[in-house]
């Protein structure tokens, strides 16, 4: 499959004539339709071009999810610049370091969200000289319209990876590639013109950028942005804008299991999530206390999007135990050590300015590695079992902490689980697990857990230690950052 444009700013741009006066943008009491929304993204790409931004030139954004942030950033990549998007759980000195290495010729940031300044001076731990403009003034409406000729091999947008594995390096990709993918995604997704959706994957990650926006534009979906994820608020949305669409980190469907009237996400049709971690108790719970009739599963990530899918039709333990197969010209291989290596038309340029990563993560074949372990169905479906450098050995034997939470997951008072491997005199390695129960769970102690588990995994994989905990740290796509854990 292959999109029917080159380029991104066509395909959002002729958005108005596909859709018209149905609405695009839902943010407060802002209603924008194709037609508005197209008006101020070319708007946006003038004020950009008269502030000096030239073709090729890059952008950043450090500001959450918002409608302003929709029309800024198409409005980058219509002026013919790229899109650098930025993690707004930074701070000050990581967000300077990204921006300066990506050579951005001005930032936008909304100052005073999550109580941060978003200032960018050279008093950080970091210079950075990058002339810094309100998202919320009215720059984006200042500029004569404007539409550069672009071409699908140009780079698009240079998007951060999240750096659990070390400094964030900026993946660089193309308009074609990123058009044709989820072009696929929308019909894999099960993403319907008209329907609504809730946007609370972050716009600075591939999953809310491309898969949210790009993705709506593409099917003529209405986007309600969501700028930080509570869980009230978004009952209270669901409800009032009767959203059909509702994808993201199995965090978000675990807070919803926990809504006590269910019956206000009545008009929740479709999700999507994906995490290497998924439990695959919490997508059988979804599926039979949620009213979402599709719930698909999938793996990504930064370095070549979205990489395999469920497909409409997979059984239940299908899309609770596996990612889906490869999308449309995308090829997925296992190495001998089990890593997941991607190779296809959706794979990274390369990392901006830094030809050694890139080489380490792409070989001479085109095989992109992802530093994932997998195995294959007899069906053919992939399933991920953990993080390469999250594997430990316990005596010998290779342990993966997303099957071991998998088992604790089954357990009725768990809420959710992480384990790691801690070093151990006797055997070298062996688990521990943090556990989170559930509310009103009846009391667990850490022996209970340990032998609870005895009686469903082989002894090595069986945790030696748990640790009970509030809530698990995750980063802002819904991850748990295991390091902190460590």
């Amino acid at each position: 499959m292959s999109s029917r444009w080159q380029t991104i700013p066509e395909m959002v741009l002729s958005s108005a004539d596909r859709f018209g006066d149905a609405e695009a943008v839902v943010d407060g009491s802002l209603r924008l339709t194709f037609v508005q929304l197209a008006e101020r993204i070319r708007n946006a790409a003038g004020a950009f071009g008269e502030l000096g931004v030239a073709k090729g030139d890059r952008v950043a954004i450090w500001a959450p999810n918002s409608a302003e942030w929709i029309v800024a950033a198409f409005g980058i990549v219509t002026a013919g610049a790229v899109l650098v998007p930025v993690n707004t759980r930074f701070k000050a000195s990581e967000a300077a370091d990204v921006v300066s290495r990506s050579g951005a010729k001005a930032v936008l940031v909304q100052p005073g969200f999550l109580g941060q300044d978003y200032s960018l001076g050279p008093n950080d731990d970091v210079a950075c000289d990058v002339p810094t403009i309100d998202l919320k003034s009215d720059f984006l409406a200042s500029g004569s319209p404007l539409e550069r000729r672009v071409d699908g091999g140009d780079v698009a947008d240079v998007i951060y990876t999240s750096g659990t594995t070390g400094r964030p390096k900026g993946v660089m990709m193309n308009h074609t590639q990123t058009l044709r993918l989820y072009a696929e995604w929308c019909d894999l997704a099960d993403l319907r013109e008209g329907d609504r959706y809730l946007a609370v994957n972050p716009f600075f990650h591939t999953f809310g950028y491309k898969a949210g926006c790009i993705a709506s534009l593409i099917r003529g979906a209405t986007i309600l942005p969501v700028p930080v994820f509570d869980v009230d608020a978004v009952v209270d949305l669901v409800e009032a804008e009767r959203i059909t669409m509702l994808p993201g980190p199995p965090t978000l469907y675990h807070s919803l299991l926990g809504v006590a009237d269910k019956s206000r996400l009545a008009t929740l049709r479709a999700g999507v999530t994906g995490a290497s971690d998924i439990p695959v108790e919490l997508i059988r719970r979804v599926h039979t206390e949620l009213p979402f009739q599709t719930l698909a599963t999938g793996y990504g990530l930064t370095e070549c999007g979205t990489a395999t899918l469920s497909r409409p039709g997979d059984t239940f333990t299908d899309i609770a135990t596996t990612v889906g197969t490869p999308c449309d010209g995308v090829e997925v291989r296992l190495a001998d050590d089990r890593e997941v290596l991607v190779r296809g038309y959706s794979v990274m340029q390369g990392y901006l300015d830094d030809p050694a990563a890139t080489a380490e993560a792409i070989d001479a074949d085109g095989w992109l590695h992802t530093g994932d372990l997998g195995e294959f169905t007899d069906s053919g479906r992939l399933r991920i079992v953990g993080r390469k450098k999250d594997m430990f050995i316990v005596g010998g034997f290779n342990a993966y902490p997303a099957e071991i939470e998998g088992f604790l997951l089954e357990h009725p008072a768990i809420a959710q689980a992480a384990v790691i491997g801690v070093p151990d005199e006797r055997l070298g390695q062996v688990g521990k697990a943090f556990v989170v129960l559930r509310d009103g769970a009846a009391p667990l102690s850490a022996d209970d857990v340990v032998e609870w588990s005895r009686g469903r995994m082989a002894g090595f994989k069986v945790p030696r230690s748990v640790q009970f905990l509030d809530e698990l740290p995750t980063n802002a796509t819904g991850k748990v950052v295991k390091d902190l854990l460590r």
